[in-house]
């Protein structure tokens, strides 16, 4: 199977090293629950706080040493020392097979040699076994290749991709690739354009309770853009995938109507989502419901990404959650998502908790919302039987926002059946760059420790740049935070954190646009 560790927010979450070492519970598909492990400052560190580290045990490493293998990556990810390194069970593995494909091959008389390449990645896909690459030439390839049961193996992945800096390009189809129960896969440097109903497509291929159908992962480098224009297309589409990684993407106008997303997840669980961009979007940048869990979105930038930049939670058919839905209550569109150091620009609601429970949103900076800075509704409802918890026991944290006051309807948007009570705000920076006398929004709980009305000082926001000066007031101001924790570039927070998505860089020349 797989165990992903990973770093959370101030106070949130660290890894016990004998946690890892009994990582056979995370491969007898037992997620460890990320506010029962015990903090640990040396493992932090390794793991980079916001930083990943995942990890991919089959069946087989069980029995061949799988559980070291997770130890090596931490000793590994200790070694190299930097925030923010966002790791992936590929790291490092090179192929013992290269199968190629180009726009003047064939899959007759080709056998995937430079020289003989085949046409399609279909034929391709149908040689592949552990170890092989699977690589696309330059060139324009017509979309639609499903493909079923493709495998790898922890130590030997099977990559599909372009070569890196190449012109590989997938076009029209209804989707660039559906992948149905893979594990161990690579996808990487592609582009994707113009297809009818989803970028690319991973799902478990309905087996909902066999918790290997569809795990370990990594969607690298891809472009995906220009997907289906008039209702639920998505970028990235996945479903019941486990243990995943989406590194280094752009998702650009996908979907239309206020519907589809750029990465849509439904109940997916142990997943990244990082140094991502989505722009353009008509519903989501990312959306995560169905019963998804453990999640973290760190280090993207959504700049007009959808009604809801991230919804976290949203409104799913009954019969597609994963896992089943519980007569004996317990039930929510998501768990343990965190969403940490991301960038948002414009978007009517950046944030929205919708149905969620045990979620954090800390330290992202959010410009411009539209309508509201976050939304707490309840779509989901209990009935027949079946019962769903309330939205609740979620945090806001050490955000910076700052609005335009007389663009907002309110600060927050709470809807009915929620547990709002429940909610915690705090240490939040809020600015209103149209007029400071009016950073004081209404908040639905009581918030401790917020500032209100300090000038946030973004280096240059006219270019977009929403780094920060040493006399912002976000400096110094988010509280203790995790030693190691990385900021949306990557750099290490201090132990006194900024409040906002950057720390301080004192290395930069400072020619803030407010001093």
């Amino acid at each position: 199977m797989y165990c992903l560790l990973q770093r959370g927010a101030s106070r949130h979450v660290g890894v016990d090293a004998k946690r890892v070492r009994a990582g056979v519970r995370c491969a007898s598909e037992r997620i460890i629950p990320w506010g029962a492990v015990s903090v640990r400052p040396r493992v932090y560190r390794a793991v980079a706080a916001l930083g990943i580290v995942a990890v991919g045990l089959s069946v087989a490493d069980r029995a061949t040493g799988g559980v070291a293998l997770a130890q090596q990556s931490v000793v590994a990810a200790a070694r190299d020392g930097e925030c923010g390194a966002i790791a992936a069970f590929d790291r490092g593995i090179e192929p013992t097979r290269v199968l190629h494909v180009s726009t003047s091959g064939d899959d007759r008389a080709g056998d995937g040699t430079r020289e003989k390449p085949l046409a399609t990645i279909r034929a391709a896909a149908k040689l592949a076994t552990p170890g092989t690459a699977i690589r696309l030439l330059s060139g324009t390839y017509r979309g639609g290749a499903y493909l079923e049961g493709l495998r790898g193996r922890s130590d030997a992945p099977i990559w599909i991709g372009g070569e890196p800096g190449g012109g590989a390009i997938i076009e029209g189809g209804g989707e660039a690739m559906h992948l149905s129960r893979a594990a161990y896969v690579v996808v990487h440097d592609l582009e994707v354009r113009g297809t009818a109903n989803n970028g690319i497509n991973s799902d478990d291929g309905g087996r909902y309770d066999d918790a290997q159908a569809a795990c370990v992962q990594v969607f690298r480098r891809l472009k995906i853009h220009d997907v289906g224009s008039d209702g639920n297309q998505d970028g990235l589409k996945l479903s019941g995938v486990r243990g995943f990684v989406v590194d280094e993407c752009e998702f650009s106008r996908c979907g239309g109507r206020g519907s589809g997303s750029g990465v849509d997840m439904v109940g997916c669980h142990d997943g990244v989502i990082a140094r991502s961009k989505f722009m353009d979007l008509s519903a989501n940048g990312v959306q995560a419901k169905g019963g998804t869990s453990d999640v973290l979105v760190t280090r993207c930038r959504m700049e007009r990404a959808g009604e809801r930049s991230i919804n976290i939670g949203g409104s799913t058919g009954r019969e597609f959650f994963r896992p089943r839905l519980s007569r004996e209550g317990g039930n929510a569109e998501a768990r343990r998502v965190r969403v940490i150091a991301n960038v948002f620009v414009g978007s009517d609601a950046p944030i929205a908790f919708v149905g969620a429970t045990d979620c954090v949103v800390a330290h992202n900076t959010i410009v411009d919302p539209g309508r509201w800075v976050v939304r707490i509704l309840q779509e989901s409802l209990t009935k027949d039987g079946v019962e769903f918890e309330a939205c609740g026991r979620n945090r806001f944290e050490a955000n910076l926002v700052s609005f335009r006051r007389g663009s907002l309807r309110a600060g927050v948007n709470e809807g009915a059946n929620v547990d709002v009570a429940s909610f915690v705000f705090e240490r939040n920076l809020w600015f209103a760059s149209d007029g400071p006398q009016g950073s004081r929004l209404g908040l639905p709980v009581t918030e401790s420790g917020g500032v209100v009305g300090a000038d946030p000082k973004f280096r240059d926001a006219g270019a977009g740049d929403y780094s920060i000066c040493a006399h912002s007031g976000a400096a110094g101001t988010g509280g203790k935070f995790d030693e190691g924790a990385a900021d949306f570039a990557g750099a290490c927070y201090r132990s006194e954190a900024a409040i906002g998505a950057f720390e301080v860089d004192e290395t930069k020349a400072c020619g803030c646009e407010r001093k």
